[in-house]
């Protein structure tokens, strides 16, 4: 309780003591509240006697504060005029140190600055103003012209013909920005383009401020000519100078394009001129040049086929060819145009690209800028066909007036190069292209005057390059319309061996990759642009011309090489011995060596153009058949009527023909090997005894029977070597002509494929190859008989001759001259093998009469029997003497005739003892006839018939 009291009192204390210092405080605080009311009201009469002065002061003090601001802002346009006087000279230097974007930020920086109020009446600014307008032209023509020069490869930054960059195309280009280059390939061409994927500012934006589009150009990976021709656009869009660009751009691309190909052909020909005179870098004459190469490829093909023996048979194919070794499928003509027009599309295509870019930029800034364009349009007809109305914006320049123009120029090229001219109503060749670029191929083409598409030819000496001049220049098609300036042509005669229509081939190709190459540069939205308008002029070209012009003149070679009197003459000077190669003689038939040699340069033009491969094929089976029906008349006029065309028409004589083993040596119908024969030896005996025995039945056989004419014999020997050399030929070019109708782009294959023939080359194979085994089986068939016709001669000869003779028998004498003869005159027509074919069969038919000619004798002695041995052996001397022929089996034969006789000389127990051990050696019928025959000094028992029977049963 103590404790709380004290702490109570405590309290107490404390709490007078904050009452006293409260009281204090307050007290303070009343004073300085009092002391600052006295404070104020002095302030108050100070700040009254203060405004009653500066009123008095007014006008003075605005005075001060007026010339202030205006000495500020004279000072600052002072600056500006000093800063602006300075301008063109530092844009004639950034002109000079191509630093074009640069000079136009400053240029249009300075003229928004001049155009501000206050400016436009200082009379200093006036020559500024007026330089300023100068500059705007000189620059807005630097950078059309280095833009006109990048749209064809000719820039500072464009890419070169050997593919490299500039090597000042950035600031820094150390050994990692250069690792940093990558190559790629610019629409599908044989240029490589450089990209820089290091990001770095280009050179020619060195100088230029900072903003969006540097930015853009840094980050983009495009190649270095594309952004220069960014940069250009930017350049002349700031410039507000689209559509005059656009106009300038239209106006000069059509004689910059003919300048460029002209020059082109011009370093061709200079070329061709330097390689011909052994210097590299010559200025000598081009057309002498020329002609040295023209000499060295005609007269090649002639030099390599000349024939051992002198003469010249590649020349007498020549003849019969609508054209000449230069113009052939595979000529120096042919490669060369296609060369050319090669190298020149793929420029074309590369300067396509340029203007692909620049037509969209150019399309992209003037829809930025469509209010300011309409007044930098020039008037005049500019003789474009625009594809959309932004196309009135840039001047008439668009995307699709480019590719009509780009167009129409390689059309005008590929009509120099055919000297092929379209008529007066369609000679506007930029009208044309582009209506075939605008207009959908019908399914029928087959009136195509309605498109334009009539031509008139002209056929002129090439040598030299013809300006076009004067009323003919209307005439001839190469005016353009609006143009007062007279277009010269291109001058391919100089670097083309010949010109024609025929060159329409080589072109065929070069279009289409042109063609495909154009639908991969083209945008999406102008896709419709790419419907293969110069495809469609070619390939109408080719249909309407190319091909009715081909048929017609290959129709006229083929009427005068089966035609000719000496088209199915055999040679008179063929070597000696048979050469299985054209080249080292083969006596091919010089009317089926031509079609052959036609029928090849047919086909030939379906590896340039594989689309009409069908055509070709099926007009080449048209004068294959005239051919095979030529060769069917020159055949039965040899045969017409005689015993052995009739024979092997008949179905029992082809069955035995079947069976004979010689028939080995035909040609195989498949072009396979020659194969021995498959049929067994009884087989073989039957055959042969079949066929002896139908052609002894024939008796008698009359000479008028018979093909007695040697020449018709050579001439069959001839036609069925010919026929087999031209039939393994058709085989051949079947397997070509499938192969090019097989050639067909992938991403074509809808609209390129070859139509494919009705009917195969390889069944007029076949006929040929069946009427050349008729020819040989005529002669197989024709020495059998003639051998019979000689050997029915013993029937009525008398062998009971008093003394021994020293010769043959006069018909074995005039037989094996026959055989001899024949043999060495078909000698150099007919291979060995078929030789073998064509007199194997004699032997057989000789030893088969002679053994069938005892059954009609009735008597012979010793002398006779010797005089029929002579016979045989001096009938195998003739036979042995023919290379062809096996003369072990003329032995064997001729062996068994003999063998046969000298049994006449047995004595009877002799005879039997003989017949017991050979069986077999003869038949019972023949072994009979032995007994038959009354031979003086022989005595036959009244039983022998039964004997020999009983022997032969055992």
């Amino acid at each position: 309780m103590v404790s709380r009291i004290s702490r109570w009192c405590f309290l107490y204390k404390k709490g007078c003591r904050i009452e006293r210092k409260y009281q204090c405080a307050r007290k303070e605080i009343l004073r300085l509240f009092s002391e600052s009311a006295e404070s104020i009201g002095t302030l108050k009469v100070d700040l009254a006697e203060a405004k009653k002065f500066l009123s008095s002061r007014n006008k003075q003090l605005h005075q001060l504060w007026y010339r202030s601001v205006t000495l500020r802002h004279i000072i600052s346009v002072l600056d500006q005029i000093e800063s602006i006087a300075k301008v063109p000279a530092r844009i004639e230097k950034l002109i000079a140190d191509k630093q074009l974007y640069a000079a136009v930020q400053l240029h249009v920086q300075s003229t928004l600055m001049l155009e501000r109020e206050g400016l436009q009446a200082v009379g200093a600014l006036q020559d500024v103003c007026s330089e300023l307008t100068k500059l705007q032209g000189v620059l807005f023509y630097k950078a059309l012209e280095d833009l006109h020069c990048h749209l064809y490869n000719k820039g500072e930054y464009s890419l070169s013909f050997d593919g490299h960059d500039d090597d000042n195309a950035f600031e820094i280009l150390d050994g990692a920005a250069l690792d940093g280059i990558a190559s790629t390939r610019v629409g599908g061409g044989n240029v490589k383009d450089i990209k820089s994927v290091s990001h770095q500012i280009p050179i020619w934006l060195s100088c230029s401020t900072p903003n969006e589009f540097i930015e853009a150009i840094k980050k983009s990976d495009a190649a270095l000519h594309v952004k220069y021709m960014y940069t250009m656009v930017e350049c002349l869009s700031m410039l507000e100078k689209i559509a005059a660009t656009g106009d300038i751009i239209c106006k000069r691309l059509r004689p910059t394009i003919r300048d460029i190909i002209t020059s082109k052909i011009k370093a061709h020909a200079l070329t061709i001129s330097s390689s011909s005179s052994g210097v590299s870098h010559s200025a000598g004459t081009v057309n002498s040049g020329l002609h040295y190469l023209k000499e060295q490829l005609e007269s090649y093909p002639l030099q390599k086929q000349k024939h051992q023996n002198g003469t010249l048979e590649a020349a007498k194919l020549l003849a019969v060819s609508p054209v000449s070794p230069a113009m052939a499928p595979t000529g120096a003509a042919q490669a060369a145009a296609k060369e050319l027009l090669d190298s020149i599309l793929d420029i074309i295509i590369r300067i396509l690209e340029n203007h692909v870019i620049v037509g969209e930029l150019l399309e992209s800034k003037s829809a930025q800028h469509s209010d300011t364009t309409t007044q930098d349009s020039l008037t005049g007809d500019m003789n474009w066909n625009p594809d959309s109305e932004t196309s009135q914006i840039t001047g008439g320049y668009s995307v699709g007036s480019s590719l009509t123009v780009l167009q129409s120029e390689c059309q005008q090229l590929i009509c120099e190069i055919l000297r092929a001219t379209p008529e007066a109503a369609s000679a506007d060749a930029s009208a044309q292209t582009a209506r075939l670029a605008n207009k959908v191929p019908s399914k029928d083409k087959r009136n195509c005057s309605e498109d334009g598409l009539t031509f008139a030819f002209r056929f002129t000496e090439a040598t030299i390059s013809i300006p076009n001049k004067g009323v003919d220049l209307i005439h001839q098609g190469w005016n353009r319309k609006g143009a007062n300036v007279l277009q010269e042509g291109y001058g391919t005669a100089t670097v083309l061996p010949e010109q024609g229509i025929y060159l329409a081939a080589s072109i065929y190709r070069p279009v289409i990759q042109f063609t495909d190459k154009i639908a991969s540069l083209l945008p999406p939205k102008h896709s419709q642009l790419g419907n293969d308008g110069l495809l469609s002029f070619v390939e109408n070209f080719l249909k309407d011309r190319f091909l009715p012009t081909l048929f017609v003149d290959y129709r006229k070679g083929v009427q005068q090489a089966i035609s000719c009197p000496a088209a199915f003459r055999p040679r008179a000077n063929a070597a000696s011995i048979y050469a299985p190669l054209v080249e080292k003689g083969r006596p091919v038939l010089q009317g089926l060596l031509a079609i052959d040699f036609l029928a090849k340069e047919v086909l030939d033009w379906t590896q340039a153009m594989p689309k009409y491969t069908g055509e070709l094929v099926k007009y080449v089976q048209t004068f294959l058949e005239r051919t095979y029906e030529r060769c069917r008349t020159s055949y039965m006029e040899a045969v017409l009527e005689k015993l052995s065309y009739m024979l092997i028409g008949r179905l029992d004589v082809e069955n035995l023909m079947r069976l004979d083993p010689a028939s080995a040596y035909l040609p195989n119908s498949f072009a396979q090997p020659d194969e021995e024969s498959s049929a067994s030896n009884a087989e073989t005996v039957e055959a042969e005894a079949g066929i002896s025995d139908l052609l002894w039945a024939l008796r008698p056989i009359k000479q008028e029977n018979l093909i007695h004419d040697d020449n018709k014999l050579i001439l069959l020997a001839s036609l069925s070597d010919s026929l087999e050399y031209v039939a393994d030929s058709i085989e051949r070019l079947g397997q070509t002509s499938l192969i090019s109708s097989m050639q067909v782009d992938e991403a074509h294959r809808h609209t390129r494929t070859s139509s494919i023939p009705p009917r195969d080359l390889e069944s007029f194979a076949e006929e040929y190859r069946k009427l050349a085994i008729d020819c040989l089986k005529v002669l197989h068939v024709e020495m059998q008989l003639e051998t019979i016709f000689h050997m029915q001669e013993m029937m009525t000869r008398d062998y009971l001759d008093d003394q021994d003779a020293e010769e043959p028998d006069d018909f074995v004498i005039s037989l094996n001259a026959q055989i001899t003869r024949r043999d060495e005159e078909m000698a150099p027509f007919v291979a060995k093998v078929r030789r073998k074919y064509i007199f194997g069969g004699i032997c057989s038919v000789a030893a088969h009469a002679s053994i069938k000619a005892l059954v009609e004798m009735k008597s012979i002695n010793l002398f006779g029997v010797q005089q029929i041995c002579r016979n045989s052996i001096a009938l195998e001397q003739a036979l042995a003497a023919i290379p062809s022929i096996d003369s072990e089996a003329i032995q064997q034969r001729l062996d068994r005739v003999r063998t046969y006789y000298e049994l006449l000389n047995l004595p009877f127990e002799a005879l039997l003892a003989f017949i017991t051990d050979h069986k077999y050696l003869f038949t019972a019928a023949e072994y009979s006839s032995l007994l038959k025959v009354k031979v003086p000094g022989r005595e036959i028992p009244v039983d022998a018939g039964e004997r020999v029977s009983e022997i032969l049963s055992h």
